[in-house]
């Protein structure tokens, strides 16, 4: 969980949910306010005498008491199994956030909130203990009793609780990923939310510094042979940590009365000083022994796939549908390249034209020169957020929600795999805000490398991925997700990545079909669409198949058009992560798979703002749900879900 924390979503990290028939019955006013239909008896015959009449009630009266028993007996059986269901549920979620203090934070649950996780041994079992526990009681459930929404809520649970075994069980990162022990974020959320006044959140800051030596020990006792680059990581983020008590926090030690500030403020030296002893840890007895494979192999691979993308794709069929779309893209990419080229100055269009991929590179590399640096970076989002929410707005695209977003820097301890991320409040927080965090480049990067990454994200690529992180993408949708109804808060607090990522994406090609930003913005968005297709093949290929850097380098620089500092990170990022990257891919094909089979649907009558407010509606659930609530036509192949049972068809 803390390993792919800061890829975007996740937050939202991944449990991932099966097909079900949510929405069957759902009535117009709520779709989830399920009705009931016990049926009604209406007499349309004309009796031709007070005989017929007679004889017709005395034969109705048993077959209709038969039909109102029948009825009776199937609604009170439904009753108690979705009353029994939103039991087991409701007892989960309060013992999952008690155990799980670090992520009850983040959802707006602040009980516990002078706790850490307990990561050791022990507490490693009890984790997994309670979802067998709960695994047993969902299985011995009949599903088909459950009504349209639980029987949703029952597949995301189950699934999750699944991929949580098979985690903890099988890939084991307690003990082969010290990027788990990483407890900046612990901290940091008790910063960035204003949930309670600041002296009684810092005094939840006291807490978990006292609770945090416990967690490095239970990474000294559990750790063995991880993965170097996993290491070497876990120590850049470990100097993150410094950075946040010494510099960030110090900004709120501030602003405490005196008293508390001294007691802090002691407490704090002696928890930089246990960070940095572990530092030296990692550094000096953890990284030199440090020799496991990062690549997870066939097997494991396929496992985990099945569990992120929902089964909705095997490995084969997400490559060569990729590979395929990769040429597509291409040719897309030099259509709406050529017109840019023949405006360039004489002495840049030296090449021929028939040279597609010189021609594409010479545009981009003339849009690359308008750029921002470390200085305005942040400004600059913040004027592509208002551009992008009034084109949302003029076009009449989806509904705006009201609730506030910031764009900020982003902290220290939390770079290193991503350039960007939208997080948004807990499902459980009221008023919280939506922050929209972007990475300048590290201080101890080198000018030339530095210079690649801002020609990498020029002033056309941030617009496009303000797009993606923000409006209308991450940020409208999670705010929207939140605020779906169901019994249980299953669905918020196992949120999908493939709905989130696929929704993103998917708002990055609407947009400039609309035309947002002109070509030279689609020309970034088609580049952003090569870079997902080209993840989801690094992310198998590395994993699965062998791929080294070198092939992986030339593919991301020659075939996607990225500059090295880019794709440099992306390697990084493949390796220490593995399926996440293909979210993107299965979740853009999902996304634009249902609209375009509810479009086809609807024909004239086709709204596309009531489409999109409505598939956002549901919350962040896995895109198979929505097949069945928008009661779309079935596909060629519509996959086997993860949790298969729910399904109800």
């Amino acid at each position: 969980e803390r390993a792919e924390s800061a890829e975007g979503a996740e937050g939202t990290e991944e449990a991932e949910e099966a097909e079900t028939t949510e929405g069957a019955e759902a009535t117009e006013a709520h779709p989830y306010r399920i009705t009931s239909r016990v049926g009604i008896f209406r007499d349309t015959m004309f009796p031709h005498s007070r005989i017929e009449m007679t004889m017709k009630r005395i034969l109705i009266i048993p077959v209709l008491m038969a039909l109102l028993i029948t009825a009776c007996d199937t609604q009170q059986t439904a009753n108690n199994a979705d009353a029994q269901f939103e039991r087991v549920a409701k007892s989960f979620i309060e013992e999952y956030l008690a155990m799980h203090p670090e992520m009850a934070t983040y959802l707006g649950d602040h009980r516990n909130d002078t706790e850490l996780d307990d990561v050791s041994m022990e507490g490693i079992q009890a984790a997994i203990d309670l979802r067998n526990r709960y695994l047993d009681s969902l299985n011995a459930m009949k599903v088909e009793d459950l009504n349209n929404t639980n029987r949703v809520d029952y597949g995301i649970l189950r699934s999750s609780l699944e991929y949580d075994v098979f985690t903890y069980t099988e890939l084991q990162p307690q003990v082969t990923n010290p990027m788990m022990y990483n407890v900046g974020g612990a901290i940091y959320s008790l910063l960035a939310r204003e949930f309670a006044p600041l002296e009684e959140r810092m005094k939840s800051v006291e807490g978990r510094l006292r609770a945090l030596p416990a967690v490095f020990e239970a990474a000294r006792q559990n750790l063995n042979n991880p993965p170097k680059i996993h290491t070497e990581t876990a120590i850049q983020q470990n100097q993150g940590n410094i950075t946040l008590l010494e510099v960030t926090l110090q900004e709120f030690i501030d602003k405490l009365p005196e008293d508390q500030r001294d007691d802090i403020m002691d407490l704090r030296d002696e928890t930089v000083q246990h960070i940095k002893d572990y530092g030296e840890w990692l550094e000096n007895d953890l990284l030199p022994r440090s020799n496991g494979e990062f690549r997870l192999g066939t097997t494991l691979y396929d496992q985990k796939l099945s569990f992120v993308v929902d089964n909705y794709m095997t490995r084969p069929e997400i490559l060569e549908r990729a590979e395929q779309l990769l040429i597509e893209t291409t040719s897309e990419m030099y259509s709406t390249a050529l017109p840019l080229y023949r405006e360039l100055p004489q002495a840049q269009r030296a090449l021929d034209e028939s040279d597609t991929a010189g021609v594409i590179r010479a545009v981009l590399a003339n849009l690359a020169n308008d750029h921002p640096t470390n200085d305005n970076i942040v400004d600059f989002a913040k004027e592509t957020l208002v551009e992008t929410e009034e084109f949302v707005k003029a076009n009449d695209l989806v509904t705006v929600p009201t609730e506030p977003v910031e764009i900020i820097v982003m902290p220290e301890f939390q770079r290193g795999v991503a350039v960007a991320y939208c997080d948004s409040p807990g499902a459980l927080e009221e008023g919280g805000k939506t922050f929209y965090a972007i990475s300048p480049t590290p201080e101890d990067w080198s000018k030339d490398r530095r210079q690649s990454f801002y020609r990498e994200y020029n002033n056309y690529m941030l617009k496009n991925l303000t797009v993606h992180e923000a409006m209308p993408g991450h940020y409208l949708q999670l705010v929207s997700g939140n605020k779906a109804e169901s019994p249980t808060m299953i669905r918020h607090l196992f949120q999908s990545g493939l709905f989130a990522e696929g929704w993103a994406t998917y708002t990055e090609q609407m947009m400039v079909e609309h035309g947002f930003g002109g070509p030279q913005v689609k020309m970034q968005q088609l580049k952003m669409f090569l870079r997902l297709l080209i993840n989801s093949i690094i992310d198998q290929k590395i994993h699965a198949a062998g791929m080294t850097e070198d092939e992986a380098m030339a593919l991301m620089m020659e075939r996607g058009f990225q500059e090295e500092g880019e794709a440099a990170g992306k390697w990084r990022r493949a390796c220490l992560t593995s399926c996440q990257l293909s979210t993107y891919f299965v979740g853009n094909t999902m996304m634009n798979d249902i609209r375009d089979r509810y479009e086809a649907m609807k024909g004239d009558a086709f709204n596309l703002k009531a489409y999109h407010d409505e598939v956002i509606s549901y919350g962040t659930i896995s895109p198979n749900y929505l097949t069945t609530i928008l009661k779309l036509p079935a596909r060629d192949r519509d996959p086997e879900p993860a949790a298969a049972s729910v399904a109800g068809e």
